[in-house]
């Protein structure tokens, strides 16, 4: 009896081990949430770099919707960018970028760094505190592998924060077709 039970169990666990979420065209709904997460998540990061106010409702709902899935800490991150580019309420931000942070997010991180060190958000300069955000970062996996080194991760969050250009500067690149009516 004690036998036939031990198979059973390890017939079932091994048939949980083949359904994964990763396996393409597996069928199985943990590989269709895991794909809407994946489709939400980049949808807002698009919404919100892109800074068209008028996305960023429907960027925030994509951001709370992916947010049961999310165990790296993405969500919080964009959600602080996003309440950057409202008119930040600091304290929120830095609750969201802490808890990104306690899921390793090295931009996160990074941010949290440069907030102190500017100050950015902040009313005063801490050097203690961004000091010790900077060592957080070296001890993230990403940071040991050496991508995206530190200066990449704070470059980026430099970038990410700045408002965007107005939409009446920005210029698609002309399609093929446009260059040949042009001659």
């Amino acid at each position: 009896m004690r036998h036939a039970l031990a198979i059973a169990l390890l017939m079932t666990l091994s048939g949980c081990a083949t359904q994964t979420c990763d396996q393409p065209w597996s069928g199985s709904a943990c590989r269709a949430e895991r794909l809407l997460y994946q489709n939400d998540l980049l949808q807002a990061k698009i919404l919100i770099s892109v800074g068209d106010e008028e996305g960023y409702e429907l960027a925030d709902a994509l951001l709370d919707r992916s947010a049961a899935q999310d165990r790296r800490g993405e969500t919080e991150f964009y959600k602080a960018l996003l309440m950057i580019r409202q008119g930040p309420e600091p304290s929120e931000v830095l609750q969201l970028l802490e808890k990104a942070k306690r899921k390793g997010h090295p931009h996160a991180v990074a941010l949290l760094y440069k907030i102190y060190m500017e100050p950015y958000l902040v009313d005063e300069r801490d050097i203690a505190k961004a000091d010790r955000y900077r060592e957080a970062y070296a001890h993230l996996d990403v940071a040991q592998s050496g991508y995206p080194s530190f200066e990449k991760a704070l470059a980026l969050v430099s970038q990410l924060v700045e408002p965007p250009p107005p939409a009446s500067e920005y210029r698609a690149p002309c399609p093929q077709h446009c260059l040949e009516k042009a001659r």
